[in-house]
């Protein structure tokens, strides 16, 4: 027989007045230099959201796009790369063997 044990999460800012009220989201601040997150119902989410901007986890490096002149090099690329691997390829060879 198997047993499935839900857990519900409350609101935290309720619990403080000792009041049961289910969580549905979560609210992240700033805490000791850490991002910090609590349980909160979607009243207390909403005057959160109204007191405070949202909180963006800037310390994480952002991706740097790519150049988009780079498919242009690719099309330079195979012409002068041709000849001279071919030029390179036989004489690496003998040097092999």
């Amino acid at each position: 027989m198997v047993t499935e044990v839900f857990t519900r999460k409350y609101c935290d800012p309720h619990a403080v007045r000792d009041e049961k009220v289910e969580a549905t989201e979560v609210i992240q601040f700033a805490w000791d230099g850490a991002v910090r997150e609590v349980d909160a119902c979607s009243d207390c989410k909403k005057e959160y959201d109204t007191r405070f901007e949202p909180l963006f986890d800037y310390s994480r490096p952002v991706k740097k796009r790519r150049a988009t002149t780079k498919p242009k090099t690719e099309d330079s690329a195979p012409k002068a790369d041709s000849p001279a691997s071919s030029e390179e390829s036989p004489a690496a060879e003998p040097a092999d063997a």
